[in-house]
């Protein structure tokens, strides 16, 4: 057991002194504040007491140059959508928090000839430990080659598997929007609108996919006007719902590749007079706060963004960061989406008031 000092001097206790009085060397120590897992309990517990004791706090600076990186989780994307980032962000900060670990947001272009040598002098100037990639950019594989050449750990976040185990965190959005467009389906529907998301996204390919599974196990087909381009940005949704909406067998129900663009299209429909949903069922993607903030409430996919962010950090930075239950760090994640039904859908009506 270490002998209890006096800690009444001003001056604050060393790296050296925890050794010394721990009976280790300093490499010891420097293990124990960084949980390796080359040290044996016994020697954890003996040097952990020494640290309490001591009140010595270890100096980030002199850590970062001992490990040649800075203390540093950087966030890296390229997404229209805000809050997708936001609640990612927040799930990263719920994992680091108790951790000497910061977060480093670095937005960036992806469709810039100059994209990597820009990613290449952030990660050069930062020093980060490691990288997280969101979709789209988390799709690109020359950036993770570019990670992999600058000794920079990363994991890819997508809705499918991207890379190999412990590289990715994924959902199962294909699956999912199958599930929601079965629903409509089920409720009646047969004339279907589908609000695609952008261009290059693996995500709205995903979900289109699935919306079409949907409708081939019906043995229904995609008309060509029913199906609209968008961007995830709810701008994009007010203009697909008035291509939809001023069709003259408009459809019954409308599925959106994101919350953002399901607002726009209910916003359209109530400006129109289109009652929602005795007139027109709405579906999203993401139960994000839109869904809730507006009425009637929004039927959508809970995409688990906010627990994928701190699962991948946990992937990331596992030995940083204090282990969790339930955070199995060697082999690939996939998070679940599962459908929210709330108040945006019902059985098409007989008379849709035209």
């Amino acid at each position: 057991m270490p002998q209890k000092t006096d800690r009444s001097s001003s001056k604050q206790p060393t790296i050296n002194d925890v050794a010394a009085l721990a009976g280790v060397s300093k490499k010891t120590v420097s293990r124990v504040i960084n949980n390796s897992a080359l040290i044996s309990d016994k020697t954890r517990k003996n040097v952990q007491e020494v640290i309490a004791s001591l009140g010595f706090v270890p100096n980030p600076q002199a850590r970062a140059l001992a490990f040649r990186r800075n203390f540093l989780i950087a966030l890296l994307h390229d997404n229209p959508n805000a809050q997708t980032v936001l609640n990612f962000q927040n799930g990263v900060l719920d994992a680091i928090k108790d951790s000497d670990l910061a977060l480093l947001v670095r937005p960036i272009d992806r469709g810039s000839s100059d994209m990597l040598e820009d990613v290449r002098i952030f990660l050069e100037k930062q020093r980060p430990i490691g990288a997280l990639l969101l979709p789209p950019i988390s799709e690109n594989d020359d950036l993770t080659a570019l990670c992999q050449s600058l000794g920079v750990r990363y994991v890819r976040i997508g809705s499918t598997a991207l890379d190999e185990p412990g590289k990715c965190v994924s959902s199962n959005d294909r699956e999912v929007v199958a599930e929601a467009c079965r629903k409509l389906i089920e409720m009646g529907h047969r004339r279907i609108g589908f609000v695609r998301g952008p261009e290059g996204f693996r995500s709205a390919r995903e979900r289109e996919l699935g919306f079409l599974d949907a409708l081939h196990s019906a043995d229904l087909t995609l008309a060509d006007e029913l199906c609209v381009k968008g961007n995830y940005r709810i701008d994009s949704g007010t203009e697909a719902a008035h291509k939809l909406l001023s069709l003259a067998n408009r459809p019954t129900a409308i599925f959106a590749s994101n919350d953002e663009m399901a607002a726009g299209v209910m916003q359209v429909a109530l400006g129109l007079g289109i009652k929602v949903p005795e007139q027109l069922s709405i579906i999203g993607f993401d139960d994000s706060p839109t869904a809730t903030h507006i009425w009637p409430r929004l039927t959508t996919v809970r995409w688990p963004i906010r627990e994928m962010g701190s699962h991948s950090a946990h992937m990331l930075v596992s030995d940083f960061l204090p282990p969790v239950e339930g955070i199995d760090q060697p082999e690939y994640a996939m998070l679940p989406s599962r459908f929210v039904e709330r108040q945006s859908v019902a059985p098409p009506a007989t008379d849709k008031g035209e």
